[in-house]
């Protein structure tokens, strides 16, 4: 049996969770939760003889907030070069005014990229993938933080065993540290930390009840 742990307020959620017969507890051998201690917390009161799996969406999410921390700032220094036109100033006037193939500026590029970044390349749309191309043309180091993201993203999805994809979990780890993406690096030792301790990465994919 596997159970979904979802909540905050440890206290309550444990008050809660002991009115379930210990007999019916002791038979889940398998939770999916989120990274926050409250969980490892009830998980640990209420389940002891369970096996934790860090929630795959939190994972995958974390690498969106790392990839979007890179295109913001990107998008930020567009905006400054942006105003500095406005002040009159001449320093890289041509870059800040230029207007793209698509009929983007360069802040818009960067603004109007956030939702198509969230998907694969194969659900973008025909303006999607020109405007991504443009983009990576533009910001390489773009293409390559949606490629880590992509990658973190496909190794949850192939049906695969735990093994091959802890394996290639190992090399994605490997491209990050070759990246080097401070928001990525930091995501890296989240996980690691989380599976070095008591959490495996994977789910069994057994029946699921919501507790």
């Amino acid at each position: 049996m596997v159970a979904i742990i979802k909540g905050t307020q440890s206290d309550f959620v444990i008050t809660h969770l002991l009115k379930i017969s210990r007999k019916l507890r002791m038979k889940v051998n398998e939770i999916t939760l989120d990274m926050a201690g409250s969980m490892k917390r009830i998980a640990q009161r209420c389940f002891p003889n369970s096996a934790r799996v860090i929630d795959r969406f939190h994972v995958q999410k974390l690498a969106i907030e790392a990839f979007q921390e890179i295109r913001i700032r990107h998008r930020w220094d567009a905006v400054e070069m942006e105003n500095k036109v406005m002040e009159g100033l001449d320093e890289e006037q041509i870059l800040s005014t230029e207007i793209f193939e698509n009929g983007d500026s360069r802040k818009q590029l960067l603004a109007r990229s956030r939702y198509l970044l969230y998907k694969s390349r194969e659900k973008w749309t025909f303006s999607q993938k020109q405007r991504a191309a443009i983009l990576f043309a533009q910001y390489p180091d773009l293409e390559k933080a949606y490629q880590l993201t992509d990658g973190l993203r496909k190794i949850y999805n192939q049906n695969i065993p735990k093994s091959l994809a802890m394996t290639k979990l190992a090399h994605w780890f490997k491209e990050v540290e070759e990246a080097d993406f401070k928001s990525f690096s930091t995501l890296r030792k989240t996980i690691m930390n989380h599976y070095r301790g008591y959490f495996k990465l994977f789910s069994s994919k057994k029946h699921q009840c919501s507790c």
